[in-house]
């Protein structure tokens, strides 16, 4: 179940703070009378939905990012569904998972990347754990995009090979919480906060290259 939700209002940026949209559109207006394109005003906040697939526990994070590329915290957890039978884990991860998506609403969702583990049949199941995940996502609708751990860690931390320690403490001070989250719910925040710059850079590229 979710945990630590904070309750939010879709506010839409320039709403939320006036102060900067009236300076751009001023800005606009000036380019317009020069002959120039403006630049687009802010959307609102993208909530995504991090996640860290396990057999044994899932983590899960939500975020909000504005325009403006701050980042705000909704809520995280961690699904433990140990000492059940492997089928009934499974069966266990889509539907939590599910119910947190139904009850936060997110608009995209972020995935880590199955890593070829040494023992396969640990391999096997994680792969099976995350297919669950996925299918929960996908059936609600959610763009899903996937990243490595090293490129998760590089995102929040800034050194791909982080210890967890690291990613719990970096993630905590990102997001102002009061402690730090649990492992894998901080690598699910994680995972949300690597999509969050991942679409940030994007979206200055596609703005860079339509000039």
């Amino acid at each position: 179940m979710p945990t630590t939700r904070s309750a939010t209002r879709k506010w839409p940026v320039w709403k939320r703070h006036p102060e900067p949209a009236m300076a751009l559109l001023a800005e606009s207006a000036a380019m317009l009378n020069a002959g120039t394109s403006p630049a687009p005003l802010p959307k609102a906040a993208v909530r995504i939905i991090g996640i860290d697939p396990g057999s044994l526990r899932t983590g899960y994070g939500i975020i909000e990012s504005d325009a403006s590329g701050q980042l705000r915290h909704i809520a995280h957890g961690c699904l433990n569904v140990s000492g059940q039978p492997f089928l009934e884990r499974i069966g266990a991860i889509y539907h939590e998972l599910k119910q947190v998506i139904g009850d936060t609403q997110p608009n995209v969702a972020a995935i880590e990347q199955v890593f070829m583990a040494r023992n396969a049949d640990s391999a096997l199941k994680l792969g099976q754990a995350r297919g669950a995940a996925l299918v929960a996502l996908l059936e609600a609708g959610l763009p899903v995009h996937e990243y490595t751990a090293l490129q998760i860690k590089k995102a929040a931390v800034g050194g791909g090979h982080a210890a967890k320690e690291q990613v719990q403490s970096m993630v905590r001070w990102l997001l102002k919480l009061s402690e730090n989250p649990q492992a894998d719910a901080a690598d699910a925040l994680a995972c949300a906060i690597c999509h969050a710059h991942h679409a940030s850079t994007q979206q200055r590229w596609q703005l860079a290259a339509s000039r």
